[in-house]
């Protein structure tokens, strides 16, 4: 029965939630996780049948593994959401999940690269090369408009507006955004689709994507992941840096810099703005230039 609920559930997060292919795969690996538990511990029950003490027999097993209190929360969320589905198709009357707790997490400021860190970094990427142009490009505009990787990866020509400035971009649940894009990053994305990305041959299914591998085939997340690894190594920087990096830095410089939160809300495609709250830290050095700069008493 597990298989079936799980199969039905996945139909759920993709035509009722329009959650993408990375985020419904999450949410099948947290609930297949609780259906391996419950059938080795509850042989006896269905999905159906599991009440809140299974529910916290379960998260009391993941708290015994070696994995973050993120995880565990993650994985939480997702049988939670699950119990929500059977409640939505009337499989169940009440949802035993309602009261399940998960581990308490601190609020984790992300990892910010400066504006000179940034500059290092770009300046380190070999433009004589083609996956040069490229790259530069693809970092250009993950700083100057805090695109997702996904976002990324994914974008088309078609989404490019050069006369006005903007990218269209599709985030979470298919939800399309207007994004300014920054001169530099226009400068040289030009560069690469003038001098490279026109002399390449598509595969097909692929001709419309912006970012393409020597294959002639879109980029995939893993691939970006490991050009910004190999371009901080050539750089010098020792922080560990992902594309989701240059997105919080964006974010950062931008409120650093006096940026509405609201504007800032609406770039990154955030749904709450407490999620974009997080980007308000500034670091203690930086206040203590503002108290002795403006306070009367300093």
């Amino acid at each position: 029965m597990w298989s079936q609920l799980i199969k039905q559930f996945r139909h759920y997060l993709s035509l009722e939630r329009s959650l993408s292919p990375n985020s419904i795969e999450a949410y099948t690996r947290d609930v297949e996780k609780l259906a391996a538990f419950a059938e080795k511990e509850f042989p006896s029950l269905s999905p159906l049948q599991l009440e809140l003490e299974h529910l916290r027999r379960f998260v009391t097993a993941l708290a015994t593994l070696e994995i973050s209190s993120y995880s565990q929360a993650r994985i939480i969320s997702g049988i939670k959401a699950f119990y929500r589905f059977l409640v939505y198709e009337d499989r169940l009357s009440e949802d035993p999940s309602q009261l399940l707790e998960a581990p308490k997490l601190g609020r984790k400021l992300p990892d910010t690269l400066s504006f000179e860190e940034i500059e290092k970094l770009l300046e380190a990427i070999p433009l004589g090369e083609p996956e040069g142009h490229r790259n530069r490009a693809m970092l250009e505009i993950l700083y100057s408009s805090g695109l997702r990787v996904s976002e990324l990866v994914e974008l088309k020509k078609s989404q490019i507006f050069t006369d006005v400035g903007f990218l269209r971009v599709v985030g979470k649940g298919n939800k399309e955004r207007l994004v300014p894009i920054g001169k530099d990053a226009l400068h040289h994305l030009a560069l690469y689709q003038e001098h490279v990305r026109v002399h390449q041959t598509p595969s097909r299914g692929h001709e419309e994507y912006v970012f393409l591998n020597r294959r002639g085939q879109k980029l995939t997340r893993v691939m970006l992941f490991l050009i910004i690894k190999k371009t901080a190594q050539l750089a010098g920087i020792k922080k560990n840096i992902s594309p989701h990096t240059f997105r919080h830095s964006f974010a950062t410089h931008l409120i650093e810099g006096g940026a509405d939160l609201r504007a800032v809300q609406e770039m990154l495609g955030h749904e709450s703005i407490t999620t974009t709250e997080i980007y308000t830290h500034l670091d203690r050095e930086y206040l203590r230039q503002v108290l002795n700069s403006f306070h009367p008493r300093s």
